[in-house]
């Protein structure tokens, strides 16, 4: 089974993603019985070891459920420990002086109030409940990596991706470092699906490459 490295302590708490990526908090398990053959099935059990997520159900963790962007959000900035802890306010931010459609009493407001002060890069107007997609979500992960990590500049060669036309222009270096960086990889026909929406299991296994990554570049500094 994958060890997770030193760092996802520093960079996570016990309680995160308590509510299950966003959504009702339930009893946790050691496996659970629906991942067998999911890609990335160890990373997601190691993620669970160290209590950074939870299935939906104690035996189920439903790896092809859609995040939304409001789960999308709390799953970031609670994995990479995106808080306010450095910075100091006259007035204690409310999520809907950021975002138009962020209510404050929302469950993830404080979510992306973190993010927005992480600098994380959110469209004031984004729809909460609207699926989250690959390319969106890899933006958001990598802006977040970026903040945290002490990363060296490098000269990227950038990926041949077969369907690089379908990506947001604003996207395509984010997505380009996530493929040198290794918490993303392309299909077997070079593709990177960047509109599909991604699934819980997916986003699971990126954030453990994130955390895998800022781990070695620590290490190596």
């Amino acid at each position: 089974m994958m060890k997770m490295k030193t760092l996802v302590t520093s960079l996570t708490v016990a309680s995160i993603l308590s509510l299950s990526f966003g959504g009702p908090l339930f009893a946790a398990a050691k496996d659970f019985a629906d991942i067998d053959k999911t890609a990335g099935k160890e990373k997601i059990i190691a993620l669970h070891e160290q209590g950074i997520i939870n299935g939906i159900t104690a035996t189920e963790f439903r790896p092809e459920l859609t995040l939304n962007n409001a789960q999308g959000i709390q799953l970031i900035t609670k994995g990479l420990h995106l808080d306010l802890a450095a910075i100091d306010f006259v007035k204690i931010p409310e999520a809907s002086d950021l975002f138009s459609n962020i209510k404050d009493n929302a469950w993830f407001a404080e979510a992306f109030i973190n993010a927005f002060y992480n600098d994380i890069d959110i469209p004031k107007n984004i729809d909460p409940s609207k699926p989250m997609t690959k390319e969106q979500f890899t933006y958001f992960l990598i802006r977040g990596v970026e903040r945290i990590g002490n990363l060296p500049k490098i000269n990227i060669v950038p990926a041949k991706i077969s369907d690089a036309k379908d990506i947001t222009a604003s996207y395509q270096g984010a997505i380009q470092r996530s493929l040198t960086w290794k918490i993303n990889t392309l299909t077997n026909k070079d593709k990177f699906n960047p509109t599909n929406e991604i699934s819980r299991a997916e986003a699971a296994v990126m954030l453990y490459n994130a955390i895998e990554f800022l781990n070695e570049s620590n290490v190596q500094q």
